[in-house]
């Protein structure tokens, strides 16, 4: 029997066997009152049996105090100072109740007064003698554990409790959870499979000193950029190692489980909230179709050719020049789509016979225009090739499209195309133009997705930084009031997806870019997820803009009136007024000196394309 009633015991919670204890601390502590009362000798029958009789009332008035102050909140394994504070408010209160209480019913007849003060400090004595001794007890179990490493897990939601199961169950010598953290005072003071929910988030340095935390594991899948930021501040001021769980959406397409640990990525920082798309319409607009990317090897093409294999279309031709890029994605594809019809281009978009024999070849229905030169300062001085590769590769591409009656052309532009002081800039504007004045005269449905920059794609400015901090700085930023838009490529190719679906003929779409982020703050922030400090371990130095940079990028023109869409962060662009026919005759010289070689010539027949264009670069171009 007495067996039966321990293993009924252990199997309740936690915080039912505190109040458990408590509870039966209250008899004991005002018996042992009146014993004191008495000299520690025999308490008179008369007093013993009104101590008795009044026994229900002294243990229900004590449990009402401890309810008030919540002393059942807190959790024993970290006791603290203001704990124990509150735990002794809570006991003499429950004796001032107990006395008032007693004067009312009994008049408080055969009660000794001094019994009162002897008990609550028997009473405080025992509460606080049973959390510190259990708390000494932990400390000594934690501090002779050596298997695994101390780990705190900020998140005691569903994701936070099945990262701790999973790792007990899977890792149970390579992690030991110490704890959790969390925000959400409910759960404060509550245990998970006798795991503890510590405290909130702002405890995570105590924490980690306390206990000599190894790692931090991150399990909110769902945090914002702010709540990111800030967790990642705490470790950093903790000084330890952190990791975080894939995002929400990582999780829900099955990409990633939950023990897929991963370091914490600027883009958790600076990201934005989950794009909300009619998946059903794009998988319509798609599953059907012959669809050709181009650049399908770049940082774009490549996204794009993974969520558009994902919903399965009829056919999809991979255009690409890099010989090892058009394999590696081949092989991806093929590795993660087994059953997908797979074409692949090795050509340059600028070999008009190719692209020809291309679009006669595979006739598709949507094409996706990713290919371009991007890097500002190297095309600066690279003239010929710029206009080459992202003006007349973009003519050839979109006439063989309309010449093969393709349903859709879709071309991929940038900010730098609005108010251009550089030359890839002014090569995607002009790029801009064609399409819409070549979208005048086709069935073909012709349109243009405009977007700031793309957070690690190839060439961009995160890898740069990352290879420099890598190397123990310096991180060079141009200038410290420069800013730029930014975009995950997840998000960017998905708003590229809903554009082909509802876009209108001969129009610019422009994915809304959310605030600018200051370069040098992105800075720090890489330098810190290194687990360094900006300043102190790496240095940031500012280099001064170079040729074609501005310190503010634009999205669009002041006569660009934005107009919303169906769809969040999918913007319309008016149309700007063009002469269709002047803007092809100019396409049509710039081909004629490309193809004479004559490059002094480019530019100047490009400044007559897009007059807002001026290459004098620099400081000159910044507002």
């Amino acid at each position: 029997m007495f067996e039966n009633l321990l293993n009924n015991l252990r199997t309740l919670p936690f915080r039912w066997r505190v109040v458990l204890i408590d509870t039966l601390l209250i008899p004991v502590a005002w018996f042992l009152g009146y014993w004191l009362r008495y000299n520690m000798a025999e308490i008179p029958e008369l007093f013993l049996a009104q101590a008795i009789n009044v026994l229900p009332l002294v243990i229900g008035m004590q449990l009402c105090s401890y309810v008030w102050f919540g002393v059942h909140r807190s959790e024993w394994r970290f006791v603290s100072l203001p704990d124990l504070s509150l735990l002794i408010k809570s006991v003499f209160f429950g004796v001032l109740l107990v006395a008032l209480a007693l004067f009312l019913v009994v008049r408080l007849e055969q009660i000794p007064r001094s019994v009162f003060v002897l008990y609550g400090m028997i009473l405080a004595v025992a509460m606080a003698s049973f959390r510190m001794g259990y708390r000494l007890l932990k400390d000594q179990h934690f501090a002779s554990r050596t298997a695994g490493k101390k780990v705190l897990i900020v998140g005691a939601g569903s994701a936070g409790e099945q990262l701790e199961r999973d790792l007990r169950r899977n890792f149970p010598e390579r992690y030991n959870v110490v704890a959790f953290v969390d925000d959400d005072e409910s759960k404060i003071g509550n245990s998970i499979r006798r795991v503890p929910v510590a405290s909130d988030i702002v405890g995570i340095g105590a924490l980690v000193d306390r206990w000599a935390i190894d790692l931090v594991l991150i399990a909110v899948p769902s945090a914002s950029d702010e709540q990111m930021q800030r967790i990642v501040d705490l470790c950093g001021d903790a000084k330890v190692a952190y990791r975080t769980l894939p995002g929400v959406h990582e999780l829900l397409t099955g990409k990633v489980s939950i023990t897929d640990l991963r370091n914490v990525r600027i883009e958790d920082l600076l990201g934005r909230d989950p794009v909300d798309l009619d998946w059903q319409s794009i998988s319509h607009n798609i599953e059907t179709k012959v669809v050709l990317i181009t650049g399908a090897g770049g940082s774009i093409g490549s996204e794009l050719c993974r969520q558009i294999a994902a919903v399965r279309p009829k056919e999809l031709v991979l255009f690409e020049q890099s010989e090892y890029n058009l394999y590696a994605i081949q092989e991806e594809l093929a590795e993660n789509f087994s059953e997908l019809e797979l074409r692949c281009v090795l050509g340059d978009i600028c070999d008009a016979v190719l692209v020809i024999q291309v679009f006669d070849k595979y006739s598709p229905d949507a094409v996706f225009h990713a290919a371009a030169y991007k890097h500002v300062p190297l095309l600066e001085g690279q003239v010929r090739e710029a206009i080459k590769n992202n003006i007349v590769g973009t003519k050839y591409i979109v006439d063989a499209a309309i010449d093969a009656g393709a349903e859709s052309f879709l071309l991929i532009s940038t900010d730098k195309a609005v108010n251009p002081s550089s030359l890839m800039g002014a090569c995607k504007r002009a790029a801009e133009m064609y399409c819409q004045a070549v979208a005048e005269q086709t069935k073909t449905r012709i349109l243009t997705v405009r977007f700031g920059n793309v957070l690690g794609s190839a060439g961009s400015v995160v890898p740069k930084f990352v290879k420099q901090i890598e190397k123990g700085g310096p991180v060079t930023v141009t200038d410290p009031d420069m800013t730029r838009y930014f975009m995950t490529i997840t998000e960017a190719c998905q708003l590229i997806l809903q554009a082909n679906v509802v876009g209108e003929d001969g129009r610019i779409y422009v994915l809304d870019m959310g605030e600018p982020v200051n370069v040098a703050y992105l800075a720090e922030q890489l330098i810190k997820l290194h687990g360094k400090t900006p300043g102190v371990d790496v240095e940031i130095t500012f280099t001064g803009l170079r040729l074609g940079e501005k310190l503010e990028e634009e999205l669009f023109y002041a006569d660009e009136v934005l107009t919303d869409t169906d769809y969040e962060k999918l913007l319309l662009a008016a149309n700007r007024n063009i002469k269709a026919g002047k803007v092809r005759e100019d396409v049509d010289v710039l081909i004629e000196q490309v193809s004479a070689a004559e490059s002094s010539r480019l530019r100047g027949v490009l400044c007559k394309l897009v007059p807002e264009y001026s290459h004098e670069g620099g400081s000159a171009q910044n507002h």
